[in-house]
């Protein structure tokens, strides 16, 4: 299937590894040109080169730096030009005990998982709308749906993203921009495998028999970026193998 998106322009957030990377190296294979962003230099123009093996006609551009910074946010959007495609994406903050959390810790977290969003979003959707075509994913978490007892501060923070942006589709809707989120289960990423507390509790009970495969998340954010999907905005979508245990 063609997408119909080639040779828009993207910014993909957190893109050196893991969903955000899948995600960047998708959009590339359809023809975007991507602008990437990560906190590391060297792991960031690791995904680079992958990117641009796998899709050597799109232009690939690198922002190093967090996006919790008004600078690199800028940064990001100025290299862009046009930004066609805005994937917000950000590690999750870390897990553990309420109780240990000072105010410090939950203003980091919020930073990180839900005013860098808002921020990227305020910076581009104008611009999306006037043009007539934008496409907004936010990947934020399961937990969204079915809290995760050691990771709090996700739960809290991303949670606060999805009800924020969902308030500001019917604004949008009209004007050929998108804004869905995608909410992943278990991945076989560097947070799933480094984390024994969040691994023991997403893949305890997997209905699928495996964790999830990045590329698979790629695909779907691919499609929610494509020209087919404009009909499908304020959305969760929720890929997690089937452990959501309910229908609705």
């Amino acid at each position: 299937m063609d997408l119909g998106i080639k040779g828009r322009t993207a910014i993909v957030c957190a893109a050196s590894s893991g969903l955000g990377r899948a995600c960047a190296k998708a959009l590339a294979g359809e023809g975007v040109d991507v602008v990437i962003n990560a906190r590391t230099a060297e792991t960031l123009e690791e995904a680079a080169a992958e990117i641009r093996a796998h899709a050597p006609d799109v232009t690939v551009t690198t922002v190093v730096g967090s996006v919790t910074e008004p600078d690199v946010r800028e940064k990001l959007v100025r290299a862009a030009r046009e930004v066609d495609i805005l994937v917000n994406n950000a590690g999750g903050p870390p897990p553990g005990d309420y109780r240990d959390w000072d105010r410090d810790v939950w203003i980091a977290a919020i930073d990180q998982n839900l005013l860098a969003a808002v921020e990227l979003i305020k910076l581009t959707a104008d611009d999306m709308a006037a043009r007539g075509f934008g496409r907004i994913v936010n990947i934020t978490s399961s937990a969204v749906r079915v809290p995760i007892p050691v990771i709090g501060l996700s739960n809290a923070t991303r949670a606060a993203l999805t009800n924020f942006v969902f308030g500001l589709v019917p604004q949008y809707s009209g004007k050929g921009v998108t804004i869905n989120n995608l909410l992943p289960g278990p991945f076989d990423t560097g947070r799933l495998r480094n984390s024994k507390d969040i691994t023991k509790h997403l893949t305890g009970n997997a209905v699928a028999g495996r964790v999830g495969d990045p590329d698979e998340m790629g695909a779907m954010c691919a499609f929610l970026c494509s020209r087919h999907a404009g009909y499908l905005t304020g959305q969760n979508i929720l890929m997690d193998g089937g452990l959501y245990p309910g229908s609705f």
